[in-house]
């Protein structure tokens, strides 16, 4: 039960951070972090990386402290949201060099660009295929289902008239 208070007060925490914040699709932006930890728990990772899931966006997106992804994460998660997170002028391959040197960051990332990827059929082409080219360039071996998803992405673009 303890481990659920944890995760539960980590949701309660990331939502209140991205209060009023909402995806390109208009939903409410929590929505996505809650799909990132999801994916994670149907692979079967554990709850520090399902906090890292709920948290990866926060230090980039929100007000959020690293002392408090700290004392509701631990450690580890917040190295891995730092990982995740883009420093201004990062550079490209750097950033994803760090991410696969960390498990916990490489899972999250890999869950990240995945629902990213099935929820970009909302976008207008000129974003879809921003996100197609940078997904192949940088992401397809993530994950085993990246390739599908955006070979999927790709799909809506074709049928589009």
């Amino acid at each position: 039960m303890a481990c659920l208070d944890r995760y539960n007060k980590a949701l309660e925490y990331a939502r209140a951070r991205h209060e009023g914040q909402y995806r390109k699709g208009g939903e409410p932006y929590i929505t996505h972090p809650q799909a990132v930890a999801e994916i994670l728990r149907e692979k079967g990772y554990g709850e520090d990386y399902l906090i890292a899931g709920l948290f990866h966006d926060l230090l980039e997106d929100t007000d959020a402290s690293e002392d408090e992804i700290e004392a509701l994460g631990g450690t580890d998660v917040l190295t891995a949201v730092k990982l995740l997170t883009k420093q201004e002028g990062y550079v490209m391959s750097e950033y994803i060099a760090g991410i696969k040197n960390n498990p916990m960051a490489s899972a999250v990332k890999a869950a990240d660009r995945l629902h990213n990827l099935r929820s970009a059929v909302t976008a207008d082409e000129a974003f879809k295929r921003k996100y197609i080219s940078e997904s192949i360039n940088w992401y397809l071996d993530f994950s085993p289902e990246i390739p599908a998803a955006v070979k999927a992405l790709a799909d809506t673009m074709e049928t589009k008239g």
